[in-house]
């Protein structure tokens, strides 16, 4: 259900997922640069953020059920996906556990981005 609007959003389930997808991205960042390997993170961290910034306007657009709210859905599970691969170099328990929110992110957004 929409949060101003309490009409039922057939998105919810993919802003949902953007959404968590974004704040680990933007958490396992942040703990990244306190390991002490943090120079061969830096690949990881630059994709972390992009993730974060995709993940975050997916979730906008889906809100606003905009025209090219599939076309960021399907370019939020390329980068998604890109993220949990990046992540699941480093085992630590914030890059695991990213790299599983990047991953079910990416398949929420790859069957809404199939939907339309």
């Amino acid at each position: 259900m929409g949060v101003a609007t309490m009409t039922i959003n057939k998105y919810q389930a993919c802003i949902y997922e953007c959404n968590r997808c974004a704040q680990a991205c933007y958490e396992c960042f942040k703990a990244c640069l306190n390991e002490p390997d943090v120079a061969d993170r830096k690949n990881c961290m630059s994709i972390l953020v992009e993730c974060a910034k995709v993940c975050e306007m997916s979730s906008t657009l889906l809100s606003m059920n905009t025209e090219f709210a599939k076309d960021y859905c399907n370019l939020c599970a390329v980068v998604c996906d890109k993220c949990a691969e990046e992540c699941e170099k480093f085992k630590d328990e914030h890059c695991q556990k990213c790299a599983h929110e990047c991953g079910t992110c990416a398949d929420e957004c790859s069957r809404m981005g199939g939907m339309y």
